[in-house]
Parts: structure tokens; sequence; C-alpha cells
């Protein structure tokens, strides 16, 4: 399987498609169900593992590892796997080897973040060099394609979803201390390494499935920007918690929307949603603060 047919192998149809039919006569395409059941999926883990992503200042972590998944697509091209099968060993090996030296060098993370990022992206770029014939489909995984989602894909969204809330929900206490005051979590017999590594797994695979929809150069604001505007509106955790879920779910799907009828990317217009919207609350709070 080469990476265009796992980018963008419905783009053409989905142009026809958009040019000539309403949204209703859309939802009847099969891809385009996976599409919506996918947005849905992914934005609800977006915004669940970016409530504490944004909490705990992980959002420079989160947008390195989005950009080093481009060695392990470029990987499975080469290797003539399925990119997706490369993607997932391949951000969670370099999402924990990240945490591993910022736990062992006396550097600031954000230096260790950039450095490594940077050198991942230079064996990325290298490495594509060595792909035999036309390359130009890498922009499909660049900027995302939610239409080229299969039922492959719903699954492992779907089975990271769930793991995910088990184990976040189930230690949700330990959690919430932790992301406050790591320092205090320790005192209270939290296992904090323990917990770092295990979200720093969710968090790797999370950015790997959801390159597929919105593209390595736009992961990190789909993790980022839901659970930013949450924040906006809301100071409690909880209710910030489920409020950036359900930001991250609705922004996906009027994405979608927004996607089919100005026959725009799919990823991008994501993400568009999610700025605007983020910028409305931010309009809104600065008003509401000066009103008072």
């Amino acid at each position: 399987m080469t990476l265009l047919d796992w980018s963008i192998s419905f783009h053409v149809h989905w142009l026809a498609i958009a040019d000539s039919a309403n949204l209703i006569t859309l939802l009847q395409f099969p891809f385009m169900q996976r599409a919506i059941a996918g947005g849905v999926l992914m934005g609800l883990l977006g915004g669940f593992l970016g409530s504490f992503v944004t909490l705990r200042q992980l959002s420079f972590f989160s947008h390195a590892v989005g950009h080093a998944a481009l060695v392990g697509l470029v990987m499975g091209v080469l290797l003539q796997l399925n990119p997706t099968w490369m993607l997932l060993p391949f951000t969670v090996i370099f999402g924990l080897a990240v945490l591993y030296l910022i736990d062992q060098t006396n550097l600031a993370s954000d230096n260790i973040l950039s450095i490594v990022l940077s050198g991942a992206l230079a064996i990325g770029v290298i490495l594509s060099s060595f792909i035999q014939g036309y390359r130009g489909n890498l922009l499909g995984a660049l900027f995302g394609d939610i239409l080229a989602i299969n039922n492959t894909d719903l699954v492992l969204v779907f089975l990271l979803l769930v793991g995910s809330g088990i184990f976040l929900l189930s230690t949700l206490r330990e959690q919430i201390l932790l992301t406050l005051n790591p320092d205090v979590a320790k005192v209270q017999g939290v296992p904090v390494q323990l917990y770092r590594y295990l979200f720093v797994v969710l968090l790797s695979l999370a950015v790997a499935v959801s390159i597929k929809a919105v593209g390595i150069l736009l992961v990190n604001a789909f993790l980022v920007i839901p659970a930013s505007t949450a924040k906006l509106l809301s100071h409690q955790f909880i209710y910030f918690l489920w409020l950036s879920v359900f930001l991250g779910a609705m922004s996906s799907v009027a994405g979608m929307i927004v996607s089919g009828l100005f026959n725009f990317a799919s990823g991008p217009s994501i993400v568009l949603v999610q700025f605007l919207l983020f910028l409305a609350v931010l309009g809104w709070a600065k008003l509401n603060l000066q009103a008072s």
C-alpha cells in the first residue's frame, strides 16, 4: 500500500460529489459516514487528551511528536508497510524516548524538544529522497484527508478513546493532583513517573491516529485549540474537561460541513473552525471582562 492509497484515496470522488450534491446526498456515501464517525471520535479523543495537554503544558511535546511522525510515514513507504501500522509504534517509541531524555538531562524541556524535533525532521526529509517515483502524495500526510479513514482507523480510534477514558477517569483524582502539583502528588503516593509515561503513550498514539485526518502540520492544533477554548469558558476542571470534549467533537463535524460546502481540504477546515471558535470565545470573554 502506498502513501497515496493511505491518505487521499477518495479525494477525486469527493471533489466531484461536493460540486454536484448537497450534504444530505453526501451522507448516503459510506466514506462520508466513516469520515463523520471518525471526526466525532477523533474530536472526542483530541478534546479529552487535549485538556490534560493544555494544563500540563505539553503542547510543544505533542507538536514535536506530530512532526517527527514524518519519519514513521516515510519508513512505512520505504518498507512497503501500511503507514498507520508504522506510525503507531514509531510515535510511542519517539514520545517515550523524548520524555526519557528530558528526565535524564539538566536542559530545559523545550530545548530537548527543539533539538529532537529538528533532528527527526531532518531524518524524515532525507529518507523521503529515497522514495522512488512520485513523492507529491506526501502532501496528503502533511495536511490530512479525513475522507480516507477506513474501518480499521475507526476501530483504532475507538479503542484508544475507550482506553484513555478508562485510565484517566478511573484515576481522575490522582491525575488532577499530578496536573496541579507533581511534587504533592508524589508525596501523596501517586506513581507520578508511571502515570507520566502512560499518558505520553496515550498522547503519542492519539497523535498517530489523528494524522490521517488533519495531517502532520495541524495535528497539534487539533489537540490544543478545543481545550484552550474550553479553558476560556470554565475554570472548574470537570466542566472544563467535558466542554473540551464537546468542542473537539462539534468542531470536527462543523469542519467537515465547511469542507463539503466550500470544497476545502478537510483537515485545514476542521482546524479553521476550531481557530475561529477560539477567536469568538476569546472576544466574548474580553467583552465580558471589560463590562464587569
